[in-house]
């Protein structure tokens, strides 16, 4: 079965890019999947919850910066999305 959390452009591309790498900048993830502060704070928040991800907030200077990395929960779930969208695709 399809994690219906995952089952979503944004969110399966989010993880996708997480995964890729060793955390990412929530500006950088901004403009690589082009949504708003706004969309990406809501899909960012979703998988908050349900522990797919963690945002550490700090200080580069005087200014505020969010980072965004993947959990081995996160991890997880989505290797088990892509073998979901690989059983679907042999029943075809």
């Amino acid at each position: 079965m399809f994690d219906p959390l995952l089952h979503q452009n944004v969110r399966s591309k989010l993880v996708s890019l997480l995964i890729a790498n060793e955390g990412l900048p929530f500006k950088a993830l901004k403009e690589m999947l082009d949504v708003t502060d706004g969309n990406l704070s809501s899909h960012l928040s979703k998988l908050e919850k349900a522990g797919y991800i963690v945002l550490e907030k700090h200080f580069e200077g005087k200014r505020p910066k969010t980072t965004v990395q993947i959990t081995d929960k996160g991890k997880e779930a989505f290797y088990n999305y892509i073998d979901a969208l690989k059983a679907f695709i042999k029943e075809i």
